[in-house]
């Protein structure tokens, strides 16, 4: 037993280096960025406050008084591994939510989420995350970042294949969503989505449960989007989907899972800046938690 709990705590110093410094083997490594996002995506919403620049290669989205801003890429997707980087809102950023996402839209639509939810100057963003399958959601888990995401871009990754969903921050594994079906916990498989960049006003809900509302003395408020990179993705068509990597040795994302160590990563994350997980949540689930939450997550 001494043994087993040294070796864990190796493992954890390990992944605790792994989350400060980054792992670039994920989010880097034979990933193909975009040379521009102008090209990968149009603006949907608030098209004055979607501002491309240096060749499109960076787009600020701004949020005002009148309107927020939305991106959507121009490809549909059914699975695949998607990066970008984001600068945050710097400053009091209350009452505003950034955000980036895939969704196939409908009622029964399935959405994984990125959500950033501002805050006064001074205090944490907190990073809400969520995974609609078959139209359902309520799967909040969420968490305070170990950096200051306004002061430089950083990678936030979504891998989608049909064994998990995976997100990622600079390469480090914060949430896994497995494929559940054979226990009766829809999996988003069969509907194709788009990638979705936004800012908005949530102020109703967005920080501290909306007690503390936007501060328009101190819009526009912009965050920046960079390096959108779909390179391992199966882009829709039709009735099939095509990708340029599914027959290579990269094409392993569609089968990709946590090794041991992701997962060792993993779970000190969550021991250490998740602040709110629905399966723990004993009071929203007095009589039971949802089927997800009582089936192990994974197993070396």
């Amino acid at each position: 037993m001494l043994r087993a709990s040294l070796w864990q705590l190796v493992a954890l110093a390990v992944a605790a280096a792994a989350v400060v410094h980054g792992s670039d083997a994920y989010y880097r490594g034979d990933n193909n960025h975009s040379s521009s996002l102008h090209g990968d995506f149009d603006a949907v919403w608030g098209q004055r406050n979607a501002r491309f620049r240096d060749e499109g290669r960076v787009v600020e989205l701004t949020l005002d008084e009148e309107t927020g801003s939305r991106l959507q890429s121009k490809d549909r997707y059914l699975f695949g591994r998607f990066d970008l980087d984001i600068k945050l809102v710097p400053g009091d950023s209350a009452g505003t939510i950034t955000s980036f996402y895939i969704c196939t839209g409908g009622a029964r639509h399935d959405e994984v989420d990125f959500e950033f939810l501002g805050n006064v100057s001074g205090e944490p963003y907190l990073l809400h995350t969520n995974v609609f399958s078959d139209g359902k959601g309520e799967r909040e888990q969420q968490f305070v970042l170990w950096f200051d995401p306004t002061a430089d871009f950083h990678t936030y990754s979504i891998l989608w294949n049909p064994l998990n969903i995976i997100l990622y921050i600079d390469g480090t594994p914060i949430r896994v969503f497995k494929n559940n079906e054979a226990y009766g916990v829809p999996f988003p498989a069969r509907q194709p989505v788009h990638v979705f960049a936004s800012i908005w006003n949530a102020e109703e809900w967005a920080t501290q449960g909306g007690r503390v509302k936007t501060d328009w003395a101190r819009a526009p408020f912009v965050a920046a989007y960079r390096r959108f990179s779909a390179g391992n993705a199966c882009v829709w068509r039709g009735r099939r989907c095509r990708g340029s990597n599914l027959g290579s040795p990269s094409s392993s994302w569609m089968t990709q899972k946590l090794d041991w160590w992701s997962w060792m990563t993993l779970n000190w994350v969550r021991m250490n800046y998740m602040s709110y997980d629905y399966c723990a949540d004993r009071r929203r689930y007095p009589h039971g938690f949802p089927t997800e939450c009582v089936i192990p997550i994974g197993r070396v």
